[in-house]
């Protein structure tokens, strides 16, 4: 599981390059989860796990400021989520996750960009099958023994303890998120995490070809250009 793990960080590190699109799209996250969790950290822990997110990957307060403002105000977009799935470029599997105002622009969006690139946009529950939806975090420790036996005695339910250069990583399923957190919070003092997220983890990966690599390319970019895509997950090994 961890080598599907540092594949994905890889391919966030690839088309998640433009600071504003990071800042736009942990703002939507933000609003959506103040609006409806409500606005204040202490109250919501969802919320504050958010913002504890968002600054370790250096977005600014006064975009945490404005999306919790916007919230409190009351006013503005009534955002739901949208997931859609399909096959890449070397029939790769794709999954895409939108925050919408407007269902009908937004897959109508996504389906350009399969189509554009010659992929193809599938019904829902396509590709789900071949993911694992998981929480995983990720942080500096020398023991894994420590790491399981204080998730087991919290009672949370876990997929996977992994060690290894000094940092261990745990998998548990997505609805065991805020229990682990939490139980690795209480357990050991001032944890600084690596990794904090909920995300999709392919079963297995497919290699891409040189003669498919543009066009996967050019998926992932045309994705993540959509303001209404906030993550995009895939099996393709590159």
């Amino acid at each position: 599981m961890g080598r599907a793990f540092q594949n994905r960080k890889e391919s966030i590190a690839k088309t998640a390059t433009a600071k504003s699109r990071v800042y736009s799209r942990y703002g939507r996250e933000i609003y959506v989860c103040a609006k409806q969790g409500g606005a204040d950290p202490d109250a919501n822990l969802a919320l504050r796990n958010l913002i504890d997110r968002a600054k370790k990957d250096q977005v600014p307060s006064h975009v945490i400021e404005k999306a919790i403002d916007k919230a409190q105000g009351g006013a503005g977009e009534d955002f739901s989520p949208a997931r859609y799935e399909g096959y890449g470029p070397g029939n790769c599997m794709v999954i895409v996750d939108c925050l919408t105002d407007n269902p009908n622009r937004t897959f109508g969006d996504v389906r350009n960009c399969f189509t554009k690139s010659k992929s193809k946009i599938g019904e829902q529950g396509s590709v789900m099958h071949s993911f694992e939806h998981c929480a995983i975090f990720a942080f500096k420790h020398d023991n894994e023994d420590d790491v399981l036996e204080a998730l087991m005695e919290a009672d949370v339910d876990v997929t996977d303890v992994e060690f290894e250069g000094g940092v261990v990583t745990v998998f548990a399923p997505h609805t065991e998120y805020m229990a682990a957190r939490q139980a690795l919070t209480n357990a050991f003092e001032s944890i600084d995490f690596d990794a904090d997220e909920i995300q999709f983890l392919p079963h297995v990966t497919t290699s891409i070809g040189e003669d498919d690599m543009p066009m996967f390319e050019r998926l992932m970019d045309m994705l993540n250009d959509c303001d209404d895509v906030q993550n995009v997950y895939h099996n393709a090994e590159t």
